[in-house]
């Protein structure tokens, strides 16, 4: 299983024992870290993207920090005498990837919810279940509509005024 996060400005590939780079990140060494915004997620060859992704977390933890490469800049304009010379090293911060997860659905959990309330409903005598059937049809919309011409007669007028007539 790998991942494809986005860390320090950058999309990295990842799978658990990777150890990469990344921009400076703050933090003592052996902290957890949890990269959620991923891109990809890819499942023993299924690809997950967009709104699979919503519970995918890729933890890691912080190795250590070096610096990268010298980089040499050169700024020069000709026949102006204008030489400017400067150097930049980045600082980066060693990740190891400990694991990829993809979160699972409730889908799942609601079968096995499901399938442990069949048991249950067999063992329940047949009593028990027309009671419910009972309250449903009570419920409905049938019963809510002798309410409502009651509500359009004439409205009440407060206590300290009294209708003419």
């Amino acid at each position: 299983m790998y991942a494809v996060i986005k860390a320090g400005g950058k999309q990295q590939r990842v799978k658990p024992g990777d150890v990469i780079e990344v921009e400076l990140m703050h933090g003592q060494h052996d902290d957890k870290v949890t990269f959620t915004p991923l891109l990809v997620v890819d499942d023993d060859g299924k690809a997950h993207v967009g709104k699979e992704l919503g519970r995918a977390t890729v933890k890691a933890k912080l190795v250590g920090e070096h610096k990268g490469e010298k980089v040499k800049i050169l700024k020069y304009r000709p026949k102006t005498g204008y030489v400017k010379r400067q150097g930049h090293r980045q600082m980066y911060t060693l990740v190891e990837i400990e694991d990829v997860s993809l979160g699972r659905r409730a889908a799942p959990k609601k079968a096995e919810a499901t399938a442990e309330a069949e048991p249950e409903a067999a063992e329940a005598p047949a009593e028990a279940e027309a009671p419910s059937e009972v309250e449903v049809t009570e419920a409905g919309p049938e019963t809510a509509a002798p309410a409502e011409p009651e509500a359009t007669e004439e409205p009440e007028q407060p206590e300290g005024e009294q209708a003419e007539g």
